[in-house]
């Protein structure tokens, strides 16, 4: 992940990337995006016709990206539980990013269960990122203790 670009590639990833919350199943996607920047492991954006229709609710709050603009947080409510800020997208992205509209990112910290191909994620530490860490990304990764001057 060292070697990841800046500003951040945006790529269609054809793996099968699940999302599991309040004991369900609430996304399923071969058509992720996968958004790599240095320092970061990659981030999958779920196309919001493959997360179960009704889960997501906008949620407060918003943050700006210097590449991809202003991002928009999602709560899901599975079975009457609202889980607040599980997710966030791009509803208006920058120019390079405009694929990214109409996708949502998950924080795997905040989710039961995420998965590429399989194999569970680890979420990257400090959420701000939220970062999906698989056996193919090596570390130190941004966020983790001590990296806060990166």
């Amino acid at each position: 992940m060292w070697n990841y670009p800046r500003p951040p590639s945006a790529e269609i990833d054809g793996r099968r990337v699940l999302v599991e919350l309040g004991g369900r199943v609430i996304a399923s996607t071969d058509r992720a995006i996968r958004v790599c920047e240095t320092s970061h492991p990659p981030v999958y954006y779920v196309p919001v016709g493959d997360v179960v229709p009704g889960v997501l609710e906008q949620g407060a709050g918003s943050s700006w990206c210097e590449w991809k603009g202003a991002a928009t947080y999602w709560d899901a409510v599975v079975d009457g539980v609202r889980h607040p800020s599980v997710g966030w997208s791009y509803e208006q992205p920058t120019a390079g990013y405009e694929h990214l509209r109409g996708a949502v990112a998950f924080y795997p910290s905040r989710l039961d269960l995420a998965t590429v191909d399989g194999e569970p994620v680890r979420a990257q530490a400090g959420d701000f990122y939220g970062g999906w860490i698989t056996s193919e990304v090596v570390g130190p990764f941004k966020g983790e203790p001590g990296t806060r001057g990166w």
